[in-house]
């Protein structure tokens, strides 16, 4: 059971993620970002970006200039240094990793991804470890601020789902390790609404339900809002470039406003269980964490989450990675193996982050049976089926970027 939880760190990894310049890293900055770190192949033109999606998985490049460390060295001795999001990491786990390998580790917060991107890819810090995301992944490589890992130093990553150790976006797992999975979903208060999102033929309707305006808030996010927009209307690939498309998901959000005064906002994982909202677009591991900001007196079974049973909706995972000028990259190595070990990611995942790890140990009844996840809360679980049926938000083009960009800042400015 998730015993220990502190409010005060909840301004945490989705938080910031939402709240960065269109949730992603502009597309016109990749050339920027390819300049800081030197380029791609060493020739005065910048490497092409190939864009990765489950149907058409990517293997990045490597780079003779950019090798992973050796086998068989000792980590070191300095402190390590991680880059994360705030809250997004359990601190009894470095408190934990420091006294076994007799080091320091030291953590800085980021606000948005796009803040830390620039940081690291200019070559003025020195963090160790970096908590990338599966839709920027190719630029990092590219630009060459990640080092290509080795995986002798992790043989931890046998314990994640076989399809997440090959992934789409970084086939072979050459420069990162996954860290946790999550779904895109409904949250709601099943002792307030009059109806849920398994009460519909299409769940997404209950957005529209004005027996809940003024308690129904989208998430702040520029991709995860619309792709819902999206699903609803039957379109499949969240992430369409089609101008007719992004169109449709814009003006849907829009009519929002009308009819149930809509609010955005990435604090799901307490709009709904401080009642703020009644239905929210909720991120699975904010489900899981919402059962431990409830007001006393008040069980889990006053909340619920929907997620197709079919599993056709938004799925995505988050990474770890060692930058290029990491200072202990052997150590980071360690640090990434120590995080995949079962008890580890468990113990991370159940008494702080609510985010769930790929662990092939942690089926759905374990969950529910160590009171990790509510029962009435199941959908909030995820599945390694899920990747083969879901979809995922990935990287675009710029010129698709661009297109989703102007949507959103038409969508936030309510016009």
């Amino acid at each position: 059971m998730a015993t220990f939880h502190p409010r005060e760190s909840r301004y945490g990894r989705r938080e910031f993620l939402g709240r960065s310049a269109a949730g992603v890293i502009g597309m016109s900055s990749l050339g920027t970002l390819l300049a800081a770190c030197g380029g791609g192949n060493g020739s005065s033109s910048a490497p092409e970006l190939q864009l990765a999606r489950p149907d058409n998985p990517v293997t990045l490049p490597l780079f003779d200039d950019n090798p992973m460390i050796a086998s068989g060295l000792e980590p070191e001795s300095g402190t390590l240094r991680i880059y994360n999001w705030n809250g997004y990491l359990w601190p009894r786990i470095k408190k934990d990793f420091a006294k076994e390998y007799g080091v320091k580790v030291e953590e800085t917060y980021f606000r948005t991804t796009d803040e830390a991107v620039a940081k690291i890819s200019s070559g003025a810090v020195d963090f160790d470890v970096f908590f990338p995301t599966t839709d920027r992944i190719g630029r990092l490589v590219l630009g060459k601020t990640l080092q290509p890992l080795n995986h002798d130093y992790l043989p931890n990553l046998a314990n994640v789902w076989p399809s997440i150790q090959d992934p789409w976006y970084d086939k072979g797992s050459q420069y990162s390790v996954p860290y946790t999975t999550w779904t895109t979903g409904i949250g709601y208060r099943a002792d307030k609404v009059s109806m849920t999102p398994w009460d519909l033929s299409n769940p997404y309707e209950i957005y529209w339900d004005e027996a809940n305006k003024g308690k129904t808030w989208m998430l702040e996010d520029s991709r995860d809002a619309p792709a819902h927009m999206l699903l609803k209307n039957g379109i499949k690939d969240v992430n369409t470039e089609d101008p007719e498309h992004i169109e449709l998901a814009k003006n849907e959000l829009k009519s929002l406003v009308d009819a149930v005064r809509v609010k955005y906002s990435t604090d799901d994982y307490t709009n709904i269980p401080e009642g703020k909202a009644w239905v929210h677009q909720m991120w699975s591991g904010s489900a899981i964490s919402a059962q431990w900001y409830l007001p006393k007196g008040t069980g889990p079974e006053a909340l619920g989450y929907w997620y197709p049973p079919e599993g056709e909706g938004v799925i995505g995972s988050d990474m770890l990675a060692v930058p290029r000028t990491a200072k202990n990259p052997v150590l980071a190595h360690r640090f990434l193996n120590y995080l995949l070990d079962g008890k580890h990611g468990y113990e991370n995942f159940s008494n702080w982050v609510g985010y769930q790890p790929p662990f092939t140990s942690l089926d759905p009844d374990r969950l529910i049976a160590d009171g990790v996840v509510a029962k009435n809360l199941k959908a909030a679980i995820v599945r390694e089926s899920d990747f083969d049926t879901s979809y995922a938000l990935a990287e675009l083009s710029p010129e698709g970027q661009t297109l989703w960009q102007n949507a959103w800042a038409e969508i936030t400015a309510g016009g």
